[in-house]
């Protein structure tokens, strides 16, 4: 057996507890056709599930007593790790995409902004609308709360305001959200 290098991490079982790693002093059990067996003692238990040719597999651990099942551990594992895959691929990161904006900006230039504002929500991510402001722009803050409000105008049937437009340093920031 090869040694473990001093300065590893000690080794750490994940996963549900097999046949003689089960600690309780009674468990209840559940056979290998799915029927109730009763409350018995891992030692009776892993003698049937040897009998049976399988593992004693400890289902619930945190319940009094334990619940153990005679299966067959490595399906059991192969099962396990299928059901992982396939939540990891149902699962989508929600990210969140920034389009910037002037205040003084074209009605072209918005149009096209706003194509990509409506792309994004559509797909699913989040939008964080950023309005800069530059030299003597700042002295016309209305004119930026205008356009985000028309902003959040033109998008209410695709996604909601989450953040309201504030102000940071020379730029206001407002995150719009995709409909659920």
């Amino acid at each position: 057996m090869a040694r473990r290098p001093q300065n590893a991490p000690p080794t750490r079982d994940t996963g549900p507890r097999v046949n003689d790693r089960i600690r309780a002093t009674e468990i209840r059990l559940i056979g290998a056709d799915g029927e109730n067996v009763g409350v018995i003692s891992p030692r009776d238990a892993l003698v049937m599930a040897q009998e049976a040719g399988l593992d004693l597999v400890e289902i619930s651990p945190n319940a009094a007593p334990p619940v153990c099942k005679i299966m067959d551990f490595g399906k059991f594992k192969y099962e396990q790790q299928k059901k992982a895959a396939e939540a990891r691929k149902n699962q989508r990161v929600i990210e969140i995409k920034e389009v910037k904006f002037r205040p003084n900006i074209d009605q072209h230039d918005y149009d096209v902004k706003m194509r990509n504002v409506t792309k994004f929500l559509e797909e699913g991510d989040k939008v964080k609308v950023t309005l800069r402001f530059r030299g003597r722009e700042m002295a016309h803050m209305e004119l930026g709360s205008q356009l985000l409000r028309r902003v959040a105008g033109d998008v209410e049937a695709l996604g909601k305001v989450e953040s309201m437009p504030k102000l940071e340093g020379r730029q206001m920031v407002m995150v719009i959200g995709p409909m659920r």
